[in-house]
């Protein structure tokens, strides 16, 4: 196992991500982990990861030094190796010219990390300081133009450091540097596969509940559902899923779902048809933070309903994935650095007093996808782009009614079918329509129209944190808009968003 020490860098997910694919498994911690945990978790290594701090700052993130005591070996990444060298005796100043984008690596001295990697490469650069004096026993071992100290290394203590990048793909041989490291430094063995996690998983989850037995919430994701299918193999009956129909899904969701579940993989699950509570509840209702709040408290309390129900329920699992606990956890230990809070960390309320049970915790989304896959998970489910809790109704812009629902349900309905047919569907993050609160006018078979518009909104991303605007084929563009004005009866304008994540959110609401 390698212990990453997040800096606040936003590539921090990437080099766990980068190390997982190498096939080894590792697990992010902010610089306020106690030294005894680090010790307890006896990590064959620990990367250091980037930060936007200034070492020399006040306040500036610091970990327990005492981590070069241990005789682990250590990368430190752009802050990471500054925060190494400030701390072993080294100087790190402001650069009088900074560095931020694509720069040559000039390799200058033969190094186990740079085995396989040219003495000439591209690497990715950002940062404004420098090191301008190693600690005793480390060399500088690469250079650009603009940084002397590209590279350093203690082989005696097996530091190094890489004031570059090498997790992102900007830095080409990035990810060789990064399996010299793990498997001819620390010592690494490719064990991480999702095979030997489902094995491990299933264990943990017969230790944990026993004979009890575990509800949990299926929303027809890719996360709830593995999480379900998870622990279905692990205690069977003893669980059962509750899967709410709040009036918001896709055309036909519910009716597939129970298909996939209840009669292909014989789980236990209860149908809660809540259709008219929620469309009553959402009546009039405009404001996209209303909307959300309705739905959340409604959900909960149609849930909490049915969950009495079940008699000698003792744990609630959830499909909560590491980003998602990533992002709650403040990077530095305090509150001010929080991203974001998320629904299904820490949300349980209290009333309910079960016990959690979350499986997937520690897994990244393209993990959970080859988990699925890897205990037979309809394909479908396994590759089903990310659907919003609150459904169709922060899609619906403006007021939700069943008429408006409805429009966007066979909106949507032709917009997948295209998308797959065209062999896009796996390769967008997310691909969906959005019926807008206003009307255009236009003309059909001689006669004046005045009606809906609907926005078409596709995008790429590896994790939704940022995200860029699908440049789809002009003929499939125009497929899916003749398709729906001739199609969907009260739409006769068609418009396709081109705006990325940041500065836009991929939702409209």
């Amino acid at each position: 196992m390698i212990l990453i020490i997040d800096f606040g860098s936003q590539f921090n997910q990437l080099i766990a991500r980068r190390l997982r694919e190498c096939g080894v498994y590792c697990i992010i911690e902010p610089p306020t982990i106690p030294i005894e945990r680090i010790q307890a978790l006896s990590p064959l290594g620990i990367v250091l990861s980037g930060g936007p701090s200034s070492i020399y700052a006040a306040n500036s993130p610091r970990v327990d030094k005492r981590l070069f005591d241990l005789g682990i070996p250590v990368l430190g990444i752009c802050y990471g190796m500054q925060f190494m060298v400030d701390t072993l005796g080294g100087q790190v100043k402001a650069s009088r010219k900074r560095e931020y984008g694509f720069s040559e690596l000039r390799i200058k001295q033969s190094d186990t990390l740079f085995k396989d990697v040219p003495d000439r490469s591209t690497v990715w650069m950002s940062h404004g300081d420098s090191i301008s004096r190693l600690p005793e026993g480390f060399v500088t071992t690469a250079d650009t133009e603009n940084t002397p100290v590209a590279a350093a290394a203690d082989y005696q203590k097996r530091f190094y450091g890489f004031q570059f990048h090498p997790e992102v793909v900007h830095t080409p041989k990035g990810k060789q540097m990064l399996r010299n490291f793990l498997f001819d430094v620390c010592g690494c063995k490719r064990n991480w596969t999702m095979k030997a996690f489902a094995r491990q998983a299933v264990a943990d989850i017969r230790q944990q509940v026993g004979d009890r037995k575990v509800i949990l919430g299926l929303s027809g994701g890719v996360d709830s559902s593995v999480t379900a299918l998870l622990i279905h193999q692990a205690i069977g009956h003893q669980l059962t899923c509750i899967f709410v129909d709040n009036g918001l899904l896709r055309l036909d969701e519910a009716l597939k779902l129970k298909k996939t579940f209840k009669e292909h993989l014989k789980i236990n699950i209860r149908f809660v048809n809540a259709r008219t509570l929620f469309l009553k509840a959402l009546a009039k209702v405009s404001d996209p933070e209303k909307k959300r709040k309705i739905i959340g408290k409604r959900f909960m309390e149609v849930f909490e309903a049915e969950a009495r129900k079940i008699e000698g329920a003792d744990f609630l699992a959830q499909g909560t994935l590491y980003p998602d606990v990533i992002e709650s956890r403040s990077a530095f230990g305090g509150p001010t650095a929080v991203i974001k809070s998320h629904h299904n960390v820490g949300g349980l309320p209290k009333r309910m007093k079960l016990k959690l049970v979350e499986p997937l915790q520690y897994l990244f989304k393209d993990e959970v996808r080859k988990l699925g896959k890897q205990m037979g998970l309809d394909p479908e489910l396994v590759w089903r782009q990310p659907f919003p809790g609150p459904g169709l109704a922060i899609r619906v812009i403006g007021e939700v009614s069943e008429k408006r629902l409805g429009i966007l349900r066979q909106v949507d309905h032709v917009l997948i079918e295209e998308i797959k047919a065209a062999g896009y569907y796996r390769k967008l993050w997310q691909s969906f329509a959005v019926l807008l609160p206003i009307k255009s006018v236009g003309i059909m078979g001689d006669s004046r129209t005045y009606e809906h518009i609907v926005a078409i909104r596709a995008v790429t991303s590896k994790d939704a944190m940022t995200a860029d605007w699908a440049k789809l084929p002009h003929d499939l563009l125009g497929r899916i808009s003749n398709r729906i004005i001739n199609e969907v009866r009260g739409v006769n304008r068609v418009v396709y968003d081109i705006s990325s994540k940041p500065p836009s959110t991929i939702e409209w609401e």
